[in-house]
């Protein structure tokens, strides 16, 4: 399959001369979910920023290879937090995101529908961002961003601030809605076990300066992944490879050799 992101050589620093990460060379394929874990400070929220044209590189490239169309963005971002307008019904937060695409009225309509069926809250429209639960909140952002029909979705810790019970559901929604949908996705967390859980791949970003350390496939079925034995033994994979990155950086802090 075709990337529809590809960086090479990249490189982002925040006073422009020391790197938090450099050589960074990564791929997203068509319609790949890919979650990328890392030690802190490794720059894995920045990473995203990069990509989404938030903010410059200091060196190397981002690739996109989307074709372009009024229609739509090819790429839309999920923060931590839904950020959604306390003015603006849930209706008008949603098509806060198709401000200046070239869309209709009633397309914009349709796509407001279509998203909150996706993402399990019809009817709640007409409703204000203060009706709502943390999680059904985090999923109007969801819902934001797939309403501008992105090729690419960049999540950054979505579920972060959610208590387990409400993440665990919405890591279920979320499959559900890539399976439907076949977005590629690039998801950062801290949280091994929904790394692994999620991904078809996941990342593992360390060293001084941070750098793809290590990568784990992850093919594990998932029709009940979370409940296999193959599962426990990936996330102490992921989780050793962690360690390993943390004890190297702490080595590289103290002039130790790795």
């Amino acid at each position: 399959m075709a990337a529809v992101i590809r960086t090479e050589n990249l490189a982002v620093s925040f006073d422009g001369t020391t790197p938090i990460f450099e050589g960074l060379d990564l791929a997203i394929e068509t319609g790949e979910f890919v979650t990328l874990v890392g030690v802190s400070g490794a720059g894995k929220s920045t990473l995203l920023r990069v990509i989404a044209d938030l903010i410059p590189a200091l060196a190397g490239t981002v690739d996109v290879d989307i074709a372009p169309d009024p229609s739509r963005r090819s790429i839309a971002m999920v923060f931590q937090a839904a950020n959604l307008m306390p003015w603006r019904r849930v209706r008008d937060n949603i098509t806060l995101g198709l401000e200046g695409i070239d869309v209709s009225d009633e397309v914009k309509r349709e796509r407001v529908e279509w998203t909150l069926n996706l993402v399990g809250l019809d009817g709640y429209a007409e409703r204000w961002p203060y009706q709502l639960s943390g999680g059904q909140r985090q999923r109007i952002g969801i819902a934001r961003a797939l309403a501008v029909d992105p090729a690419l979705l960049l999540m950054d810790e979505p579920f972060g601030a959610l208590d387990a019970i409400t993440r665990t559901g919405l890591q279920d929604e979320l499959l559900r809605i890539w399976g439907e949908t076949r977005k590629s996705v690039l998801f950062v967390t801290h949280d091994i076990e929904e790394a692994v859980y999620l991904g078809d791949r996941v990342l593992l970003l360390g060293g001084t300066p941070a750098r793809i350390f290590k990568e784990y496939p992850v093919t594990i079925q998932r029709d009940g992944r979370r409940e296999s034995a193959e599962f426990v033994r990936k996330v102490e994979e992921v989780r050793d490879g962690l360690s390993e990155a943390i004890a190297q950086a702490n080595n590289a802090e103290m002039g130790e050799p790795a």
